[in-house]
């Protein structure tokens, strides 16, 4: 397939070199009666997988269209490399959508090839590029299939190289490892931490919390609109870090309607997880099991994961503003 070159605007980048990449100010957006974003403020830099979560109908990928200047917000303001979104961004934007597509009847690596010439790069650079990637997910063997002949997983792992073909600054992925199994997950998640690494600012939609905690560098938790949870993961289950509580033992309930200090609980590492309501210590949870006559053998406090900070933190948790 011969693509012609496609001029690009001139995109000059009026930052200084540690500024953010995008800049989310206030932001607002309305739908009919619904305020879909509401005040939303937040920050993505170079070289750091920002994780965006949030229950579905949140405002994520609102929000991520606002960046993209696919829709435009109704208050506040968005930077992208210093200047409002636009078309002149597009040569450094990578765009991943929850609904995918490629070309179905045309051959993998021509429609990789006409991405990447979309996007500035020459042909032969683009398929020498897009031959190498595909190779590396292990899609050396089927570079003139069809898209329509390829499974959802061959599908997806296709869709994401187009999406990096072009060594974006800016990567903006929603939900990328849905639907893959393990071993595919694994290979997409190598490829994010490897544009994170040379230096590109990646967002990942995920609902996945343990993608997040071993992923992201930093984590932005909305719900209704409105940020709930921003800051990273450390910081962040610092924040919370009263919150969980393994026991083991006899007579130990795995009922979290059985004591009053807990919020929820499941069977773990053969003993039970506690995730402690909000404000209540773990020394309140002891005498609990205390007075239930419970046999105690080991209690340990530890740090919550993110689902359950996500749990706790959707449901109201006074402490998710002070993060961030």
């Amino acid at each position: 397939m011969t693509v012609p070159m496609i001029e690009q605007p001139a995109d000059p980048d009026t930052r200084s070199p540690d500024s953010p990449v995008v800049v989310v100010d206030g932001v607002w957006k309305r739908f009919g009666a619904t305020d879909v974003v509401q005040g939303l403020s937040f920050e993505i830099r170079a070289g750091e997988i920002l994780g965006f979560l949030g229950p579905n109908g949140a405002g994520k990928t609102t929000t991520m269209r606002m960046i993209l200047d696919i829709i435009r917000p109704d208050a506040g303001s968005i930077s992208v490399f210093g200047r409002p979104p636009g078309v002149e961004h597009r040569s450094r934007v990578g765009y991943l959508p929850e609904e995918r597509g490629l070309y179905r009847d045309v051959p993998v690596l021509d429609t990789l090839t006409y991405f990447g010439a979309l996007r500035g790069l020459s042909s032969a650079e683009a398929r020498s590029r897009a031959t190498r990637l595909l190779t590396e997910v292990g899609l050396g063997d089927d570079l003139r299939k069809k898209a329509v002949e390829l499974s959802r997983g061959m599908h997806q792992k296709a869709q994401v190289i187009a999406t990096v073909l072009h060594e974006p600054d800016l990567l903006i992925v929603d939900e990328p490892m849905q639907g893959l199994d393990p071993v595919n997950a694994e290979m997409l998640k190598g490829l994010l931490v490897a544009q994170r690494d040379r230096g590109a600012a990646v967002v990942m939609s995920t609902h996945d919390m343990a993608d997040a905690q071993t992923l992201c560098d930093r984590i932005l938790l909305i719900d209704g609109g409105r940020r709930l949870l921003y800051g990273s993961v450390k910081d962040i289950q610092s924040a919370f870090s009263d919150g969980a509580v393994e026991v083991r033992g006899s007579g130990v309930s795995v009922d979290a309607e059985h004591y009053r200090s807990v919020a929820h609980a499941a069977i773990a590492d053969g003993g039970v997880r506690f995730l402690l309501r909000d404000g209540v210590p773990a020394q309140e949870l002891f005498r609990e099991l205390a007075t239930d006559g419970a046999a105690v053998e080991r209690f340990e406090v530890s740090a919550p994961t993110l689902n359950e900070i996500f749990l706790r933190t959707v449901a109201g948790d006074e402490r998710a503003s002070a993060v961030g």
